[in-house]
């Protein structure tokens, strides 16, 4: 089976609208990500869940949720795992890995939101940008997959 390493922020969760929105009610704080549970209330980005469960139930691909910390909050490591358990399942607890350098994970896809920054440019495998003209959304991606 292929390893298909799949990002959190931006991907299958909307960091970016919780981020603007926790900037605007409070512009004094400087870094919104750092506050105690803005991880765990981001709000899945439509059809992410499904998608992410379709690729993983097909026999060809072994889906992991590969996400970059966020260094100004420790706390994030917990927020991301209780997002995981509470949108993915509790199987997907054990395929969360959070690593500030994905170029140090080996596999056949990565799903990120970003080309680079976070290792994504020196990943071995192929990079799927999300939300790029190619993979706008999520049905481009699975179609990417075979998965319909």
């Amino acid at each position: 089976m292929k390893i298909v390493y799949v990002d959190m922020d931006d991907t299958i969760c909307d960091f970016t609208a919780a981020f603007d929105r926790a900037l605007s009610d409070n512009p004094a704080i400087k870094y919104p990500q750092s506050q105690y549970g803005f991880f765990e209330n981001l709000v899945p980005i439509d059809g992410a869940i499904e998608a992410v469960h379709k690729i993983n139930q097909s026999d060809k691909y072994d889906v992991h949720i590969l996400t970059a910390p966020s260094l100004r909050n420790p706390l994030c490591y917990t927020g991301k795992r209780v997002w995981v358990e509470k949108h993915l399942g509790y199987d997907f607890v054990q395929r969360l890995i959070i690593s500030p350098d994905k170029s140090l994970l080996k596999g056949s896809f990565l799903v990120d939101d970003w080309i680079s920054g976070r290792g994504q440019e020196d990943f071995e495998g192929q990079l799927i940008q999300f939300g790029s003209k190619a993979f706008p959304d999520w049905q481009a991606v699975l179609k990417q997959f075979d998965c319909f």
